[in-house]
């Protein structure tokens, strides 16, 4: 991150939950706007410093918000292990709780597993109108081993053409009966390899319009 990146730690569920926050320089455009960012699957090399989670959190910067990655427990220095799925969409509850102030408008984001615990936290939120997220954006989301709850239709989804994880038909498939459009970066693998610097420019341009304030 080109930021001065703050490393903390909150009480989670299972114990500590290690934390990176990234705000907009000084002078640049700041929203007030809270993102929370969710990594991949973390028996299987996922944390908050993969490239694609970065990736996305620098996109979101750049539009003004301030962006939280964490690492579920078991990852890193957060304490813990696995948790199934359910562990760790509570890990981001916590972290959430943490840093979310009141009226503060929320996005949350999501890369593989990480998509599929944006989902059900966005579930989880939407009964509470004042806390719901304002967008998602779920970015190759793990849509096959995992159950990822319905979505509002302004979700940016965002998926590779390739994808050798997670394959584009089974996310066609989960969007189709949402009516979800789907946006495709051709030639993509699941990691976005070589793809990085287009897959944030979808990422801004999907956010053109200011977002809103509190």
């Amino acid at each position: 991150m080109k930021t001065a990146t703050q490393r903390t730690t909150i009480a989670g569920p299972a114990g500590a939950i290690e934390c990176a926050v990234d705000r907009p320089a000084a002078g640049a455009s700041h929203t007030g706007t809270l993102a929370l960012l969710c990594h991949p699957h973390p028996l299987h090399g996922g944390t908050m410093d993969n490239k694609v989670v970065q990736t996305v959190a620098r996109a979101l910067v750049q539009l003004g918000c301030t962006t939280v990655r964490f690492n579920f427990r078991g990852v890193g220095a957060s304490e813990g292990s696995w948790g199934e799925g359910p562990g760790e969409i509570d890990d981001a509850a916590a972290v959430l709780t943490a840093h979310h102030h009141s009226g503060q408008a929320l996005v949350l984001a999501g890369f593989s597993f990480g998509g599929y615990v944006a989902t059900q936290l966005a579930a989880r939120l939407a009964t509470d109108r004042e806390s719901a997220a304002r967008r998602l954006v779920l970015v190759a989301p793990a849509v096959v081993s995992f159950t990822a709850a319905p979505v509002p239709p302004d979700t940016l989804l965002i998926h590779g053409e390739h994808d050798e994880v997670v394959p584009l038909q089974a996310v066609l498939d989960w969007a189709r009966p949402q009516q979800l459009p789907v946006t495709v970066l051709p030639g993509a693998g699941h990691f976005f390899h070589g793809q990085l610097p287009a897959l944030k420019q979808i990422v801004l341009r999907a956010f053109a319009a200011p977002f809103p304030t509190p």
